[in-house]
């Protein structure tokens, strides 16, 4: 089986997904959406940013390389009644099933940054992105102080080294990988710009109910507290993200989590 695959299929990124549907409402609501728009949403999740792009009128498409995913994601959007947004299984290395030039904006928020070969994705998403369209992905910054990158760096510190040849995702959070990236696919640097932004996660639940999320159905977090315990390390490692998610609380309302992360967010003219 595609390691990538098992890995998003281990969990249920939904039951985090739902912490973030605000601030994936906001960010959508940046890009300057239209009626009509044709949206690749890729790494789409259960439609985080999908479901809001389908709601301002674009017709989209959400990919991911996880079936558990695509299914919820479905689901959703036939709750909501949007007969403009589908969901499908798919992978960014390599999107054969879609057409060159077939989207006016392609967007990849927290997704496909975790897919292997990110030579083949820039390429990728340039292919299937019309001349003049745009391309915008959310990625998160290796050795940032704030929670995702800090949850990744916690859980690395308890699991093997990876295999020889692995790329690291949080790559994808520096911009000299990205120009180089995109330049190999055909874009200039000059048509590529960065900034860093805060996406929040914002739960009805203690913080240690949130770490109990991750050790639960976040695949990087579950496969941490795999081989933490087999070195009986599991309760340390639990302690650790306690703490940490603790720290990063900024919440007033006991029992209530909220907590911003920060990202950098590359838009990419075709």
């Amino acid at each position: 089986m595609n390691p990538n695959k098992e890995l998003w299929e281990k969990g249920d990124f939904t039951r985090l997904a739902e912490t973030m549907r605000e601030s994936g409402s906001a960010l959508v609501a940046s890009l300057g959406i239209t009626k009509g728009m044709n949206v690749l949403d890729l790494g789409c999740g259960d439609g985080t940013t999908a479901i809001p792009e389908a709601k301002l009128g674009a017709n989209v498409l959400g990919v991911d390389i996880a079936s558990n995913l695509v299914a919820a994601g479905n689901i959703r959007a036939r709750a909501e009644g949007l007969n403009n947004c589908t969901f499908q299984e798919g992978d960014a290395t390599d999107l054969h099933e879609l057409k060159d030039h077939q989207f006016d904006l392609v967007v990849s928020i927290f997704g496909a940054m975790f897919a292997p070969k990110p030579f083949e994705v820039a390429k990728e998403m340039v292919r299937v992105t019309r001349p003049g369209g745009k391309i915008v992905m959310g990625n998160w910054i290796p050795g940032d102080p704030t929670l995702v990158a800090q949850v990744l760096k916690t859980s690395a510190a308890y699991t093997p080294p990876p295999p020889e040849g692995f790329i690291s995702p949080m790559l994808w959070g520096v911009e000299e990988n990205v120009v180089e990236r995109f330049g190999a696919a055909g874009i200039p640097k000059e048509n590529i710009s960065f900034s860093r932004e805060t996406f929040t996660f914002s739960a009805p639940f203690s913080t240690d109910a949130f770490v109990s999320r991750f050790k639960n159905y976040y695949g990087p977090t579950m496969n941490a507290f795999d081989a933490a315990g087999k070195n009986g390390k599991a309760a340390a490692l639990e302690h650790d993200l306690n703490e940490l998610f603790k720290s990063q609380n900024k919440s007033t309302t006991e029992g209530y989590t909220v907590i911003p992360a920060t990202y950098l967010k590359i838009t990419v003219k075709v």
